[in-house]
């Protein structure tokens, strides 16, 4: 391998100004073996450039050539393959992987070892290792500057040594002290070499001359030892004194640490006897107030207010960790528990008297409010309770079970009390209602069915009583116009034998105040039961209650009233409002069914009195809201708001049937429907009600559907009619709903305010044009020939010549008409249409007015078509427009 070495550093290396530093001889790795060298060379010029040459020795010769060469700065990875196991494969990471199989391991590992150093030296360990035994980078590692490479072959890689600016200074300034330094070098290298021997013989005759003074440090030192021996001793006699020293110290810390745990101990437990004592020490006072304090005047409950918060305060105390144990601890609490629960059986035995005895005192003053259509007042009996709401809350924190008891007693006692109070109340309104005293009570009573067959055979009529409440402003509406309407046809209101009187705007009115009046009478009384409810109970303070487990629960209207406790704690509910609800619904479960019959009620005297119910009950409802969108007022009046509304609906939902369902006499005239009328009545009729109402938009609606099924059914009719002609029927219906629109004034109906016009003025047009063809026949017939002529194609002054229309026969049409004749034909005309149009619209003179302008019109397109068609012959009309006017006012002011 060296012959192979110097051989291709002569041929290949040193022509290149490089030395060749390794070798391995390698054959690429799963292919034939063709060998070829690895040889890692520097360059002699600087830079240095480290590269790894790839030789291979040529097929035809014993000579070598180059083929590749990387540079070492493209080396990443060496891979080694196994670094416990000899292996002779290795991995070269350049631009790609490339692997070889070394001849030998030792080869393999002498070559990765050059490799090292050079990217120890000239790289500073840029390339990766892996693979590779730690002890072989190890070996590889020099041990001092000057140390050579081992392998003869390497020391090239240590011999070379940058000078540094101070070494460079110096050769210099040697150089030029020395005049044929350049021009004589080996001259130059000779006097430094004798110049070096005379130096190396100064230094060894100086160290010889040293040797004195060596002998002499020794010796001093030799002294110095025995000194430090003797410091020693005394410093080890110094350190037995102050063991003794620090053992005495340590007993007096020790005794001392135990006084004062002593001390610490009985300060401790001071505190704890003073803290039992403070905390847990109910005074004497206390104990009578909860044992026998009396429960009926204010200074006796305040007492026991006092009582049963300092008794909580004892038992809620924080405890230290192990005063449970104490048997003193024990026995007090045990105290606690037992006036705690003899004063809680005592306060609820009391209350539960209180409620009773409530209840007894209020039945005994419900008959002064049965004629009355007013609720008694519950504030006194309130304002009683209200002293014990303190207790209530203590009792709700101490004994949950009691407490719910109460609440359960309560609202059994005081539901069964305002029942009857409510049912009272609603009949009083009822008879105030239906104007009746015994009987009409039993017939407000009556199931939905069986007050509707009552009603069918008794009068409604009766006195309107002198009740507060707010009224609705109905003057605008006359009784004899309501009567005649109704009269007309089948009532829109189906009440069967009632007569017209009985629905006027009186009775509408009392209904109104009558309705107000129980809604104004309900709504505080709601307000100040739920206000106490929530103040007496204590269900304001906290949003939850939480505890465990047994389950009881009540049926109740609406719902199930469910409740779970133990020995005072109760178990989680949604919410302290729910609580409230829950109670209000079972305390007032008779107010909705009450408010549905009464609204039942009102609806079978008469079904627009669901219009004053839809704006009192909503704005009731906006109001309940506003205060609390949850309560049991604003949930139970919401409620009964979706029945009222659904009345409404329904009386829109008749209206619009008995629209499809009129029938119209064949014997007499239509002149203006009965639908007509009566929308006009119930237009009227809500807008004085509804007026600044919030559910303006229900009516809006209402309207809508009303007016669409007033047009088709007007339609209906007018198609259907024999004895009036259909544009009569048209004309005068849409003129009077055009005049009620345009007199109401309603925003949400002004496109069919137009088309109400619009229909009215086509209509007009239309019986003015088909009426005027009769009085004038053949002239119209004659004519319409000529336009015939002329429309096919036949000039205007040809027409005369044609045989049916030459100037012999049109002189002979308008013989046929003279003055008197025309005045005849139009006389019989007036009084045609006098007996198709209804004297309630009053639209004869219009129709008349506008018959006469048609008829001007038509006479002068029939003496133009004269003009154009026969110019020249003379012929006019035996009558002219002056004419037409004298007649046309004679008849109208002749009939």
């Amino acid at each position: 391998m060296t012959a192979i070495k110097h051989a291709l550093q002569r041929d290949i290396f040193t022509p290149n100004d490089e030395r060749l530093l390794s070798i391995v001889n390698v054959c690429k790795a799963g292919k034939k073996k063709r060998n070829c060298f690895l040889c890692a060379t520097v360059t002699t010029e600087r830079p240095v450039q480290v590269n790894v040459v790839k030789v291979k020795k040529s097929d035809k010769g014993d000579f070598y050539k180059r083929q590749t060469a990387w540079a070492l700065r493209d080396l990443a990875v060496v891979d080694a393959k196994d670094a416990v196991k000899e292996n002779p494969e290795f991995d070269l990471h350049f631009d790609k992987v490339y692997k070889w199989v070394a001849s030998s391991t030792v080869e393999k590992n002498t070559f990765i070892s050059c490799i090292w150093k050079l990217n120890q030296r000239y790289l500073r360990k840029k390339i990766d290792f892996i693979n590779v035994s730690s002890q072989l980078l190890e070996e590889s590692v020099p041990s001092g500057e000057n140390q050579s490479v081992a392998g003869g072959d390497e020391e090239a890689v240590d011999e070379y040594q940058e000078l540094n600016a101070r070494e460079e200074q110096d050769i210099e300034i040697m150089m030029e002290g020395c005049e044929y330094a350049i021009s004589n070098a080996e001259a130059f290298a000779e006097k430094l070499s004798r110049e070096l021997q005379v130096l190396d013989g100064a230094n060894i005759q100086s160290i010889m001359a040293s040797e004195k003074q060596v002998n002499i440090l020794m010796k001093l030192l030799d002294e110095a030892l025995k000194e430090v021996d003797q410091i020693e001793l005394k410093l080890s006699s110094y350190e037995e004194m102050l063991q003794s020293v620090k053992e005495q110290m340590d007993q007096i810390s020790e005794s001392n640490h135990l006084i004062h745990l002593s001390n610490t101990n009985n300060v401790k437990l001071l505190s704890e006897i003073e803290f039992l004592v403070n905390h847990m020490d109910l005074a004497k006072g206390h104990i009578k107030a909860l044992q026998e304090g009396d429960l009926t005047s204010s200074r006796g409950i305040e007492a026991c207010t006092n009582a049963a918060d300092a008794l909580l305060q004892c038992m809620n105390v924080a405890l230290r960790p192990g005063h449970d144990m104490l048997h003193a601890v024990k026995q007090q609490q045990q105290r606690f528990s037992d006036l705690r629960e003899q004063f809680a059986r005592r306060l609820a035995s009391h209350l539960n008297s209180v409620f009773v005895q409530q209840g007894h005192d209020q039945s005994s003053t419900l008959a002064q409010h049965s004629v009355e259509l007013t609720l008694p007042n519950h504030h006194p009996f309130h304002r009683d309770l209200l002293r014990y709401a303190k207790l209530m809350e203590w009792l709700k924190n101490t004994d949950y079970g009691k407490y719910e008891g109460l609440t359960k007693n309560y609202m059994d006692y005081l539901s069964r009390l305002y029942e009857r109070e409510i049912k009272d109340f609603f009949e009083v309104a009822k008879i105030k209602m239906t104007g009746t005293t015994r009987e009409g009570k039993k017939f407000a009573t009556l199931p939905r069915k069986e007050s509707a067959v009552k009603q069918e055979t008794e009068s409604l009529h009766g006195s309107s009583g002198k009740l507060t409440g707010s009224t609705s402003s109905l003057n605008k509406l006359s009784v004899q116009s309501s009567g005649n309407r109704r009269s007309q046809s089948s009532s829109l209101l189906d009440m069967g034998n009632m007569s017209a009187s009985d629905l006027d705007v009186a009775d509408r009115t009392k209904f109104d105040k009558i309705f107000e009046q129980v809604l104004s009478e309900l709504e505080p009384l709601c307000l100040a039961e739920q206000d106490f409810i929530s103040k007496f109970f204590k269900l304001q303070q906290h949003q939850n209650i939480s505890g465990t487990t047994t389950n009881e629960a009540e049926e109740m209207d609406g719902g199930t009233l469910s409740r779970s406790y133990t020995s005072g704690v109760p178990q989680t509910i949604s919410s302290e409002k729910d609580m409230i609800r829950q109670m209000m619904t079972k305390i007032f479960r008779c107010i909705e069914p009450e408010l549905n019959n009464l609204i039942a009620l009102g609806d079978k005297i008469d079904s627009f009195n669901s219009l004053y119910m839809l704006v009192k009950m909503s704005h009731h409802v906006w109001t309940a809201q506003n205060v609390d969108p949850a309560s049991f007022l604003s949930t139970t009046l919401g409620n009964v708001l979706v029945t009222v509304k659904r009345n409404f609906d329904k009386c829109i939902s008749n209206q619009m049937k008995q629209m499809d369902e009129v029938k119209i006499s064949k014997k007499s005239k239509v002149g203006i429907l009965p639908f007509v009328a009566e929308f006009e009545e119930f237009a009227a009729l809500a807008e004085s009600i509804f007026k600044n109402a919030e559910r303006r938009g229900d009516l809006d609606k209402a309207y809508i559907k009303l007016i669409r099924a007033v047009f088709v059914s007007v339609e209906k009719v007018a198609n259907e009619s024999q004895k009036t002609p259909r544009d009569v029927v048209m004309m005068e219906n849409f003129h009077h709903i055009f005049a009620t629109l345009s007199r109401l004034k309603i925003s949400c109906l002004e496109a069919e305010k137009k088309e109400a016009k619009q229909k009215y003025t086509d209509h007009l047009q239309s019986y003015v044009i088909y009426s005027l063809g009769q009085p004038l026949e053949k002239l119209n017939h004659f004519f319409e020939g000529v336009e015939a002529r002329v429309a096919q194609g036949i000039r205007e002054e040809e027409v005369s010549y044609q045989l049916a229309f030459n100037k012999q026969e049109l002189r002979k049409v308008i013989k046929e008409y003279p003055g008197k004749e025309v005045k005849k034909g139009l006389d019989n005309l007036y009084k045609k249409v006098d007996k198709h149009l209804c004297e309630e619209e009053n639209l004869l003179q219009v129709v008349w007015h506008s018959m006469q302008d048609e008829f001007i019109r038509q006479y002068k397109h029939f003496e133009g078509l004269i003009a154009r068609c026969y110019p020249g012959s003379g012929i006019t009309m035996e009558f002219t427009i002056q004419d037409i006017l004298d007649y046309c006012s004679s008849i109208a002011q002749s009939h």
